[in-house]
Order: structure tokens, then C-alpha cells, then sequence
């Protein structure tokens, strides 16, 4: 097992920073529902981050993070969602509390490759949820095109969450150590891309 090290904490603090400051600032012109989706969505990102730093990456060995990390995605794409496309919101979220539902009953019930793939295609839909979502409306004129960094955010969490899902399904892309040590850095480029995306709303 890979053992955290300063620079990892240090990264993984920052984007804790990050994230509590974008609970803190929170979006201007947006519906309490939307802005308390976003706020749950950085808050468990940041309660995620913490018990990375403190327990280290052995955290990600317990189902309970595993199950509670998938919360992230889902809740910044259903803000997204319930911002520009209101109209969809309803099916959307149905599918967000299936999903995270399904994550978890699988995480406990079953064993083998499904609950990877339960959680692989959890994560996948919602981040490809936010990296097109930004970039049509962009295209569309709808949004400046700074916007687009949202669709960076989106990519790298779901980078950061195939990576895990596959070396949890026995087909790593990369080593073990190489997927760890990347973790922070995508973690906190991540949340980078979503404050200074959201920064153009």
C-alpha cells in the first residue's frame, strides 16, 4: 500500500480550502434547492479530503468513503441540472438517489466485479453530465466561455473515479502507487476548475 506523504496532505489540504471556500462564497442568483445541492456536493468532497489526510489512503479501503465519494459527482451534476435544465430535474434526480442507493446495496451485497461496475457507471454518467453540460451551453453562447472550466472539473473527477473504480476491479490503467500519488493532484485541479468555473456564472 502507497503511504500518503506531506505533498499528498498538502494538496489534499488545499483543496479543502477550496472547497470551504466555495461552501463559504456559495453562487450568487441561484435557487436555495440549487445552491444547497452545490453546498452538499463540496461539503462531503471536503469531509472526503479530511479523512484522506487523516487516515490516508487506506480510506479508500472502506466501503463507507467509497460509498459516500460517489455523493460528489452525483450532487454537482444535479446542481448543474437544476440550473439549465430545469425541466429534467425531476428524472435526473431519481437517478442520482438510484444510483447512490445501487452503489451502496452493491458495496454490501454483492461481491466480485458488479459493484465496481455499479459504481464505474455512477460516477461516469454524472461526470460526463458535467463536462457536457457546460460545454453545449457554451457552444450555445448561454454561458462565457470560462464556464468550460466546470467541464475540466468534471473530467478529472471522472478520471479520478475510473481510475479507482478499475484498480478496484483488478484491471488497474496504471499501477496502484502511480494511481495514488496522482489522486491529490487530480483532487485538487478538480476542485480548482469547478471554483474558477463557477466563478463565471
Amino acid at each position: 500500500m502507497y503511504k500518503i506523504t506531506i505533498r499528498d496532505r498538502l494538496l489534499l489540504l488545499a483543496t479543502v480550502l477550496l472547497a470551504a471556500y466555495q461552501i463559504i462564497a456559495g453562487l450568487d442568483g441561484l435557487s436555495p434547492l440549487s445552491i444547497w445541492i452545490y453546498t452538499t456536493g463540496f461539503g462531503i468532497l471536503l469531509v472526503a479530503c479530511l479523512l484522506l489526510i487523516i487516515l490516508g489512503f487506506e480510506g479508500l479501503e472502506s466501503q463507507g468513503v467509497v460509498i459516500v465519494s460517489t455523493a460528489i459527482p452525483l450532487s454537482i451534476s444535479l446542481g448543474l441540472v437544476s440550473v439549465h435544465l430545469p425541466s429534467c430535474f425531476f428524472p435526473y434526480l431519481v437517478f442520482c438517489l438510484v444510483g447512490f442507493g445501487a452503489t451502496g446495496v452493491t458495496r454490501f451485497v454483492l461481491r466480485g466485479k458488479a459493484p465496481t461496475l455499479v459504481l464505474a457507471l455512477v460516477h461516469g454518467t454524472a461526470g460526463l453530465v458535467i463536462i457536457l453540460l457546460p460545454l453545449i451551453l457554451s457552444i450555445q453562447g448561454q454561458v462565457p466561455a470560462g464556464y468550460l472550466l466546470v467541464s475540466l472539473g468534471g473530467g478529472l473527477i471522472g478520471l479520478g473515479g475510473l481510475l479507482l473504480a478499475f484498480l478496484r476491479a483488478g484491471k488497474p490503467l496504471l499501477s496502484q502507487e502511480v494511481i495514488y500519488q496522482l489522486l491529490p493532484l487530480i483532487l485538487f485541479l478538480m476542485s480548482l476548475s469547478f471554483l474558477g468555473g463557477f466563478s463565471f456564472w
